[in-house]
């Protein structure tokens, strides 16, 4: 069969789907992979076959063009209520109208204007080319919107917890709830439009697939009241090549310190101070190795002895030669590390990163502080917790072997293809 997939100019986001990419590939399959022209070298780089579709725009160039001001940019990047939030643990203070306007602003204003320059040309190639399927990143919705105007199969791929599909579900809930004038569902709206214009009625699966591919273990996942397929994480990072120093075993155990690209790539900037961390572990005795960008680097007036800094290591290749890693719980450095068996010292600020980390640490196997808590000495004192306590190796393990029994992406080919013949149509 042919199998479009595609995905916003996200390379985190993007590297997600590669795995299952490849597993359709191998298993005989045709694979496209739609996105943003300036996108198609990122896919390339993956060994994939790119389709530029649409135009490049950046969606936080845009957002400042669109009504979201510097000063709503900065409210969400400070951690003030989402839509989001109200499937979190105290959401339920959140009233109706913050939610249906926060609701709005996320995923109009801030995911349309990444889907928007996609829309035209992922409709017309997916026209041509035909796919059986179309497997889209889940905030892709240009993905449901083409599938549906060729008549294929469409799933959403999660890289996280599903606070997307439980948003939209609670939505509809509370929705009902309303008098008939304070019913807006700004969504539904947007995505009603493309439905009109492309000749098909607007459905729920535009906004949450006719099926979901989810790589979050049982003891993690959230979910709504949707049709999920389990998937076994498999990590993947992009081109790497694996320095010498790696493949000799630590004299002393290792402690990696990551804090992701989205921070400096989009907000300037980590939200824990790298400097107070590097000092309050600098005379303990073990190695530690700091992956930080080179804008953070800088901000750096000392490295301790006992510490490494490099721009980029392979995380697949150093997490298992850790005893422990301090992240931010972006969901790949996080699954990453759990595939690996690793225990974890979580420090979220936004987004899906607390909720992912506070439902890990009821697992078990990390301990999670807050970057707005996530001091050196808290840190500290995390870390020696971590490096000496034996539940957390235990639990890491449990974590690590219920992700693995999960079915692999190759096991999950066969059950894709009796979907699509399920919901596959004429167009």
């Amino acid at each position: 069969m042919r199998v479009l997939l595609t995905a916003n100019p996200d390379k985190s986001m993007f590297l997600s789907l590669v795995p299952l990419a490849w597993a359709l590939r191998t298993a005989g399959h045709e694979v496209r992979v739609a996105g943003q022209p300036h996108f198609a070298a990122t896919i390339t780089q993956a060994g994939l076959t790119a389709v530029p579709v649409g135009r490049d725009r950046d969606l936080f160039r845009v957002l400042r063009h669109t009504g979201v001001s510097e000063e709503m940019l900065e409210e969400t990047r400070v951690g003030l209520p989402t839509p989001y939030d109200c499937v979190l643990p105290g959401g339920d203070d959140i009233g109706w109208e913050e939610f249906r306007n926060a609701y709005e602003l996320r995923v109009v204003h801030w995911h349309r204007p990444d889907n928007f320059p996609m829309i035209a040309g992922l409709v017309d190639f997916a026209r041509s080319w035909k796919p059986d399927l179309v497997i889209w990143e889940a905030l892709t919705y240009a993905g449901a919107i083409a599938a549906k105007a060729c008549g294929a199969a469409h799933a959403r791929l999660l890289w996280s917890i599903d606070v997307f599909g439980a948003t939209r579900d609670l939505f509809l809930r509370r929705k009902a709830e309303q008098p008939a004038e304070a019913r807006a569902d700004p969504p539904r709206e947007w995505l009603d439009g493309y439905a009109r214009r492309y000749g098909f009625e607007f459905s729920e699966d535009m906004v949450t697939g006719q099926f979901t591919i989810d790589q979050l273990p049982g003891s993690l996942r959230m979910a709504a009241d949707l049709h999920y397929l389990p998937m076994r994480y498999i990590p993947y990072g992009g081109p790497a090549t694996v320095p010498k120093w790696l493949t000799t075993p630590p004299e002393r155990p290792r402690v990696a310190l990551t804090l992701g690209t989205t921070a400096t790539e989009r907000f300037g900037g980590y939200a824990v101070r790298t400097q107070d961390i590097l000092d309050s572990l600098a005379d303990l005795d073990i190695e530690v190795v700091a992956t930080i960008a080179e804008s953070e680097q800088r901000k750096l007036t000392r490295v301790p002895d006992n510490t490494r800094v490099f721009s980029y290591v392979p995380l697949h290749a150093l997490v298992p030669t850790c005893t422990a890693v301090i992240n931010h719980t972006g969901p790949g450095t996080f699954l990453t590390t759990a595939v690996h068996g690793v225990p974890q010292l979580n420090v979220p600020w936004d987004f899906d990163e607390p909720e992912l980390a506070r439902r890990a640490a009821g697992q078990g196997a990390t301990l999670m502080i807050r970057a707005d808590r996530a001091t050196g000495p808290a840190i500290r004192a995390g870390l020696l917790r971590i490096l000496g306590e034996p539940s957390f190796r235990e639990r890491a393990a449990r974590l690590r072997d219920e992700i693995r029994a999960l079915p692999s992406p190759n096991e999950l080919v066969p059950r894709l293809e009796e979907l699509t013949a399920e919901y596959r149509t004429d167009g």
